[in-house]
This record gives C-alpha cells, sequence and structure tokens, in this order.
C-alpha cells in the first residue's frame, strides 16, 4: 500500500467508504456507490482535517495523490464497551472451565491478589496501545469499583486520560452490583464518578430490590447530572428482563442524559410478543444497546462436556428495524470472561457480522462500530467522515466486505490528524 506523506496537504483517491459515516452535503455522491453501500470518492486532507469529499474521478487534482485503487476508507473506530481494568490476565488466572461464574470468581482473586495501581496502569496502557495502533479513537471502559478499588482503579485512569488526551477520547463508567448504590460506599462512589466525568453504572440482575436499585441510581446519576450505562441480562434466562425494567424506571423517572445497556442476550430467548413490548419501551426511552459478541459467544450457554445450542447475541436486527441505536464492541481481552482478543474493533465488527447475518445488511452496520457508538458516548464529530472533521481514518486494502472480512487487514494504515501513525503493536513480553 501507498506510504501516507507528511505534507499537510494531499488526496486519497479513489476510496470506498461506507454511507453510514460519510457525512457530505452533496447528495450525489450517494448515488456513486456499490451495491454494498461504499461510496466511491477523493478525499482532500489539509492540515490534519478533511477539507474536501467528491466523486472519484470528478476533478482535476493539483495536490500530492495517495491512489487507495478501490480500498475500503473508515471513520477511526469507537469502542464504546470495554473492560480495560480486567485485560491481559489469562496467563495468571485463566479460567478453564470457561464459565460466567468461574469467571466472577477467578477476576474476583486475580483483583485482590494484584490489582494495586502498578498492575492496573501496566495492563490498561497496552490495551490502549493496542486499540490505537488498530485504529481506535475512542474507548469507554467499565471499570470494577467495589470499595478501594475504585479509587485505585479510576486514579489510573485519569493518569491515562492525562497521557492519551491528544490520541484517545477516554470515558469511565464504574461497574458494581446494583445493590451497592443503596449504601454509603456507593453515594460516595456517585461522587467520585462524577469528580472524574465518568458514566455511572453497575450490573442490573432480577431479584425484588430492582426496582428501587434503580430508582436510587437513576437519582444519584441525575442530581450528578451523569449519563448511565448498565450491564443487562447476560443470560439465556428468558425470565430475565432487566432491560425492559431499566427501561421502565428511565419514563419513570423522566431521566434526560443517555442511557446505555451492554449484553441483553436474554432478548434472544424470549417471546415475539415480550420483545415486541420490550423494544417499544427501550425506543420510547431512548436507550442504546451494545452487543458484545466475542464475550456472549465464548460465555453463554457454556456447560462442560456438550456443545452451545445457541450464539448468545442479542436480537442486533429486529433492534435497528425499531430504530433503536445498536452497536458493537469488544468487551472482555484476554482475561476470564473471554480468553482471547487484540483489541481489534474490525475482529469485533466481522464476528458480529457473521454471527448475527449482517451480510447482506452492511447498510448501517459500519456505523455499529463508529458514528452510532459515537453517538451513544455523545461524542457528536467522532465517527464520521465530513469535511472539516478531524481527518482519522483507517484506510483498508479491501475494496468489498468480502474481502475484508475474508482476510485479516494486518496492512491497514491507521492516519490520525491527517498523519499515518505506527501501527506495530506490544509485545506479549512486556506483560510478564
Amino acid at each position: 500500500m501507498s506510504v501516507i506523506p507528511s505534507k499537510p496537504r494531499y488526496w486519497l483517491k479513489n476510496a470506498r467508504v461506507p454511507l453510514s459515516m460519510l457525512q457530505v452535503e452533496d447528495k450525489s455522491i450517494w448515488e456513486n456507490r456499490t451495491s454494498e453501500g461504499l461510496c466511491l470518492v477523493d478525499i482532500q486532507v489539509a492540515a490534519g482535517k478533511v477539507a474536501q469529499i467528491v466523486r472519484a474521478n470528478s476533478q482535476p487534482i493539483a495536490d500530492m495523490v495517495v491512489d487507495v485503487q478501490g480500498g475500503q476508507v473508515w471513520a477511526g473506530f469507537v469502542d464504546v464497551h470495554t473492560h480495560l481494568d480486567k485485560g491481559h490476565i489469562w496467563e495468571r488466572t485463566p479460567n478453564l472451565d470457561g464459565t460466567f461464574d468461574s469467571a466472577l470468581a477467578r477476576v474476583q482473586q486475580d483483583s485482590l491478589q494484584y490489582w494495586q495501581a502498578e498492575d492496573v496502569y501496566r495492563r490498561m496502557a497496552f490495551g490502549l496501545r493496542c486499540s490505537y495502533a488498530h485504529g481506535t479513537q475512542a474507548i469507554r471502559t467499565h471499570i470494577d469499583a467495589f470499595g478501594e478499588q475504585a479509587a485505585i482503579s479510576f486514579g489510573v485512569f485519569q493518569q491515562l486520560q492525562q497521557e492519551w488526551a491528544n490520541r484517545l477520547v477516554l470515558q469511565a463508567v464504574a461497574l458494581v452490583s446494583l445493590d451497592y448504590y443503596l449504601t454509603p460506599e456507593g453515594v460516595k462512589l456517585a461522587d467520585l464518578v462524577a469528580e472524574v466525568g465518568g458514566v455511572l453504572g453497575g450490573v442490573a440482575y432480577m431479584n425484588p430490590e430492582l426496582e428501587a436499585q434503580l430508582n436510587r441510581v437513576f437519582r444519584l446519576a441525575q442530581e450528578r447530572d451523569l449519563a448511565l450505562d448498565f450491564h443487562v441480562d447476560e443470560t439465556d434466562d428468558p425470565e430475565s428482563m432487566c432491560l425492559r425494567k431499566v427501561a421502565e424506571a428511565a419514563l419513570r423517572c423522566g431521566f434526560g442524559r443517555q442511557i446505555v445497556c451492554g449484553h441483553c442476550c436474554s432478548l434472544a430467548v424470549q417471546s415475539p410478543e415480550v420483545v415486541a413490548e420490550t423494544l417499544a419501551l427501550v425506543k420510547e426511552a431512548g436507550i442504546g444497546v451494545v452487543s458484545l459478541p466475542l464475550s456472549n459467544l465464548y460465555l453463554q450457554d457454556r456447560k462442560l462436556g456438550r456443545t452451545p445450542r445457541w450464539r448468545g447475541v442479542t436480537l442486533i436486527q429486529e433492534l435497528q428495524e425499531y430504530g433503536i441505536g445498536v452497536t458493537l464492541a469488544s468487551d472482555n481481552c484476554r482475561d476470564p470472561f473471554f480468553g482471547f482478543g487484540d483489541h481489534d474493533v474490525l475482529e469485533v465488527f466481522n464476528q458480529g457480522v457473521r454471527v448475527a447475518h449482517l451480510d447482506g445488511l452492511y447498510g448501517e452496520s459500519p456505523a455499529m462500530v463508529t458514528k452510532t457508538a459515537a453517538d451513544l458516548m455523545g461524542l457528536g464529530n467522532v465517527g464520521r467522515i465530513g469535511v472539516g472533521l478531524a481527518a482519522n481514518l483507517v484506510w483498508f486494502k479491501g475494496r468489498s466486505y468480502s474481502e475484508l472480512l475474508s482476510r485479516h487487514q494486518c496492512d491497514r494504515v491507521v492516519i490520525r490528524d491527517g498523519i499515518a501513525i505506527d501501527t506495530t503493536l506490544p509485545d506479549y513480553r512486556e506483560l510478564d
């Protein structure tokens, strides 16, 4: 692939850009697209921003030209649901039976033994370096926040947020079970989240106190003007309806900030009537949904000695049909909840397309890891390619989606503020 020049002005010619992340006033550009919804354009980059977007070969060009040769150019990735604080502990604390309960126990064991500031920093920084090299420009990470761990891990997060300020947008979500917010420690945690400009969140479980727990966390968020992000229904139990309970609480409380719910696996095993009622409430409440295909495939329906019977992911296509913002994200990486991964959002998109049968429906799907994910994070100018926006781009050799998703795009070019970055990944030996 051609080298991106270091000069302040150049053109990316003959690029295929997904329509869902292309922000242009000239709608005729939309007409010049492939059957898969890839628009054929020339992109001018100047002073770190996108200066022009025109139909491919529609006008003479005097500046330096980089011929993309029909390869795809995407906006930088947005990873809206990760667990950087857990990442890369598999080697020392593996989950050998692969079950959800064992993952919980193993992470708790590892955190009690190792999670001091130096250890958390080293692993989180490693994850950020991987994400950045793969082309991610914004990340939201959930942070285990019980007791003293909250101050340790949020302190590390703030340090990394400052160190990466000009390269990555970082957001943090407090992760505790919702009953924690009924305690004085939970109120202190809400104050800490507000101090660091984070997002209030937690894991919702079906229990007799769930409505009271949701009322409390919504009130704490409203008092501090915080957005909310929940783990819900990460199970194959059709009686688990935490997503619906969150939507009902949002409507009951008149909540005005963005709410995101991750996993929502049990939707896939509920009746069509129950699903329709839930999705109507989710739509009315303005809740965004995050599907985590890698971890859900790994954990859901796992029982020793037999093959899993279902895919574990939520109803992505049905959510899209309802007009609900649905995204894909990486979730866990090389920890007891998912023993693999490399913080590569293209891998997440690839897996999501295959598992949820999104091939042939590509239209809005690339936005699930760019524009839509950015919107759920409140980042209105991120995850798009448009005139005046930062030239944060990823150039792939793959021309069609089949080419893009059939071969590892190890030779991708990641462009940040118009300049190609070093995409060398950190060595795992650094974690020894």
